[in-house]
């Protein structure tokens, strides 16, 4: 999976109500426009329930 850096990641995430599915965070990230880079990556996440910004930013990196 590409690597994004985790400032960014960050900056475009932090809004988000913890905990969410991989759906409803790919529909926060398309609602809110973010960066497609960051789409992208969060496209091919696994399907699972994330419970902090941290569970998502572990799989990315």
């Amino acid at each position: 999976m590409p690597k994004l850096n985790p400032v960014q990641l960050q900056k475009n995430l932090n809004q988000v109500n913890y905990p969410l599915n991989k759906k409803s965070l790919v529909k926060y990230a398309e609602e809110k426009g973010i960066d497609e880079k960051i789409l992208r990556v969060l496209k091919k996440l696994p399907s699972k329930q994330y419970e902090t910004l941290a569970d998502v930013a572990n799989l990315i990196d």
